[in-house]
C-alpha cells in the first residue's frame, strides 16, 4: 500500500455542511423518510412472508428487494442523520468509509439485479404464460437471488480492492454525504485510472444492460398487453408494471446521471442531490408504491391486521 494509506487517514465528509440554513429541514425530511422506509419495508417482508396469497415469484423478489433497501438506507442514514445534526463537517475513519462503499456497492448492484429479474418475471407471466411454471420455478427464482447477491459481492470486493490501496492526501476531505466512489476515487493523487475502468465498465454492466434489458422486457410486455382482448386484464396487467417502471426508472435514472455524467461538468450540489433520490427517497417510495397500487398486498395487510386485532 502506498506510503499515504499506511497511516490509514481520516476522511472528512463535507455532508451538507455548506448548506447550513437547510441542515435542520433536511434532518427532519431524512429522518421521516428513514421511518417510513423502516416501516414500509418491514411490513412487506412480514406480508410476504406470511400470506399464502403473497406466495408467487414477484412477491419473493420484491421480500428480497425490500431487505436490500432495509439494509441499503441503514448502511447511509444513521450516519448522514448524525453529520446534518452537527454543525461542522465530521470525520470518517479509513475502514468506515472503506466498510460504507464496500457494503453501499454490494446492495447497489444486487438491487440492479433483482429490478431486473423481477421484468423478466412480469415478462415470463405475460408474454410466456404456458411456460411461466418452467421458466419461474423455485430453483430459478433462488438462483437469480443468488445470482443477484454475488454480483453485488463480487463488484464491491473488486471496487474497494482497487479504490483502498490507491495513495490519498493526509487529510481527504469528501464532498459528499457518503463514501460514493466517485467522489472517494477523485481524491486519489496517482494510480486511479485502472479504478476508472473499472467503474465505467461496472457502471455499464450493472446499470445500463440491466435497464436495456428491464425496458426491452416492458417493451414485449407492452405488446402482449395491447393484444388482450379484455379490459379488466389491461388495466390490471398495466397497474403491476407500471408500479414496477415508476421504480425503475427513479433508481436507475438518478444512478445513471450521477455515474455516467462526466466529471468535469458534474455539479458537487447535484450529485448529493440525486443521491439522495436513489439512497433515501426511492427506498421509501417502493414500499408505497407496491402496497397502495396492488390490491393483493392490500388485501393481504387487511387478512393480517383482522387477524390480530380479533383473533382471541
Amino acid at each position: 500500500m502506498a506510503e499515504e494509506n499506511q497511516t490509514l487517514p481520516e476522511f472528512l465528509l463535507l455532508g451538507f455542511s455548506d448548506l447550513r440554513a437547510l441542515q435542520g429541514p433536511l434532518f427532519w425530511l431524512v429522518f421521516l423518510v428513514y421511518l417510513v422506509t423502516l416501516l414500509g419495508n418491514s411490513m412487506i417482508i412480514l406480508l410476504t412472508q406470511a400470506s399464502p396469497a403473497l406466495r408467487s415469484p414477484m412477491y419473493f423478489f420484491l421480500r428480497h428487494l425490500s431487505a436490500v433497501e432495509l439494509l441499503y438506507t441503514t448502511d447511509i442514514v444513521p450516519r448522514t442523520l448524525a453529520d446534518l445534526a452537527s454543525p461542522h463537517p465530521r470525520a470518517i475513519s479509513f475502514q468506515g468509509c472503506a466498510a460504507q462503499m464496500y457494503v453501499f456497492i454490494v446492495l447497489g448492484i444486487s438491487e440492479c439485479c433483482l429490478l431486473t429479474a423481477m421484468a423478466y418475471d412480469r415478462y415470463a407471466a405475460i408474454c410466456r404464460p404456458l411456460h411461466y411454471s418452467s421458466l419461474m420455478s423455485w430453483r430459478a427464482c433462488v438462483a437469480m437471488v443468488g445470482i443477484s447477491w454475488l454480483m453485488g459481492i463480487v463488484t464491491a470486493t473488486t471496487h474497494s480492492s482497487l479504490i483502498f490501496t490507491l495513495p490519498f492526501p493526509r487529510r481527504p476531505v469528501i464532498p459528499h454525504f457518503l463514501c460514493d466512489i466517485l467522489p472517494v476515487l477523485r481524491l486519489a493523487s496517482a494510480g486511479k485510472h485502472r479504478s476508472e475502468i473499472s467503474v465505467m465498465t461496472a457502471t455499464v454492466v450493472f446499470i445500463m444492460v440491466p435497464f436495456s434489458l428491464i425496458v426491452t422486457s416492458y417493451i414485449r410486455i407492452l405488446g402482449a398487453v395491447l393484444a388482450m382482448a379484455s379490459a379488466q386484464s389491461r388495466r390490471k396487467v398495466f397497474s403491476t408494471c407500471s408500479s414496477h417502471l415508476l421504480v425503475v426508472f427513479l433508481f436507475f435514472g438518478t444512478a445513471s446521471i450521477t455515474y455516467i455524467q462526466p466529471g468535469a461538468g458534474s455539479s458537487v450540489t447535484t450529485n448529493r442531490i440525486l443521491s439522495l433520490f436513489y439512497t433515501v427517497i426511492t427506498p421509501m417510495l417502493n414500499p408505497i408504491i407496491y402496497t397502495l397500487r396492488n390490491k393483493e398486498v392490500t388485501g393481504a395487510l387487511r387478512h393480517l391486521v383482522k387477524r390480530q386485532v380479533f383473533s382471541p
